[in-house]
């Protein structure tokens, strides 16, 4: 095929290494606030429609993977040249460096919201975004390998949040889950697609793909961090069910947080502040992540040096998190990301996988006939 890519051993990591990949990049902003959304759409039975959800990205993952290994050693950007032409695939590329740059900018701008909301109010965000930024570019010029390890030592550090669900569930009633199914079809399935934005992430896979040493080992390590984000989505969304009323959980735009709101040590008064900082620490491989892929992309269409690329990045996403400052704005952004994400990582691969398998019988039947 062509524009494979050529990698040395010291630039390769372990398929073990994926799993950590998969649930530290779908694992981010939209964990805080995600219910309202859902259950908007869903109503009681938005538990459903997660878990609809988690079903389609393992779906979608196994094709995303089916494709890859038609071509093993190129990543998606590669395979849209090879399979569209150098034009069209270059305007692919430069729509899924776009897409890369817009999750990052999101998860960004709604971290910094959760902070001005929850801990420092007169915080500017030129100054969290500014320091965040300096934090993913330090990560970010220490190549794949290091974020990898970001991604892992994130997963590590972060799982005994998840223990913390304890404390809402001995004031939860399992009756708000009653009568299943109420809600009908249609309205469950919406609720599945406004999950896009919380449970997108795993389609980095496109680019880490020809990273990994050992390819045969990829399909469980992924489906396997996907099974465990949709475990994770699964529980919150089940523990906020029977926690909020339907009329509090309407109201409430970050009902993670309030769920850690009633955490309480002897040593500890308002534990969700710890666990808002601590956060940093969950979307740093986000960041990371979206940005290195965004990278990938852009050196397939001009040359440019990793710690060029970075600066030229991290100042146009402070100038965009600076312009937009408005709750309003902030949903606006989120609804918009969540459309383009539906297309691009639920629909496009589809297409993707179609067109390859064609292209491919297509090419063999020529072969033959030589």
């Amino acid at each position: 095929m062509k524009n494979t890519i050529q990698l040395s051993p010291k630039d390769t990591i372990n398929a073990f290494l994926l799993f950590f990949v998969i649930n530290t990049t779908q694992v981010g902003v939209g964990i805080h606030g995600f219910q309202r959304i859902i259950h908007q759409d869903a109503k009681h039975d938005a538990w459903i429609s997660v878990l609809i959800a988690g079903i389609a990205s393992h779906i979608i993952a196994f094709l995303m993977i089916k494709t890859l290994e038609m071509y093993g050693s190129n990543d998606l950007y590669g395979i849209q040249q090879d399979m569209f032409g150098q034009w069209i695939g270059n305007f692919l590329n430069i729509i899924y460096v776009l897409y890369c740059s817009f999750a990052f900018f999101v998860i960004l701008r709604n971290y910094i919201e959760v902070i001005q909301a929850w801990v420092f109010p007169d915080l500017d965000t030129w100054f969290i975004s500014a320091t965040l930024l300096l934090i993913v570019i330090y990560a970010f010029a220490g190549g794949l390998r290091v974020i990898v390890g970001v991604s892992f030592f994130s997963f590590v550090i972060s799982i005994w949040l998840i223990l913390l669900i304890w404390f809402p569930i001995k004031f939860s009633d399992a009756s708000h889950l009653l009568p299943i199914l109420e809600t009908n079809m249609s309205a469950i399935l919406k609720g599945a697609q406004s999950m896009t934005f919380t449970i997108v992430g795993f389609e980095v896979l496109n680019v880490i793909y020809p990273f990994v040493k050992d390819k045969n080992n990829v399909k469980k390590h992924v489906h396997f961090g996907l099974l465990v984000t949709t475990l994770l989505y699964l529980s919150i969304m089940l523990v906020s069910l029977t926690y909020f009323s339907g009329e509090e959980l309407n109201k409430t735009i970050w009902a993670t947080l309030s769920l850690f709101s009633i955490v309480r040590f002897p040593f500890i008064e308002r534990f969700e502040y710890i666990a808002i900082c601590f956060w940093m620490l969950v979307i740093l491989p986000n960041l990371c992540l979206y940005l290195w892929a965004a990278y990938r992309g852009t050196i397939r269409l001009v040359k440019v040096s990793t710690n060029k690329f970075g600066w030229i990045f991290s100042v146009l996403i402070l100038i965009a998190t600076i312009s937009i400052q408005t709750r309003a704005q902030i949903n606006m952004v989120n609804t918009k990301f969540g459309q383009v994400a539906f297309y691009i990582v639920f629909t496009y691969p589809i297409f993707l996988y179609v067109v390859a398998v064609v292209k491919k019988k297509f090419t063999s039947h020529e072969e033959k006939i030589k």
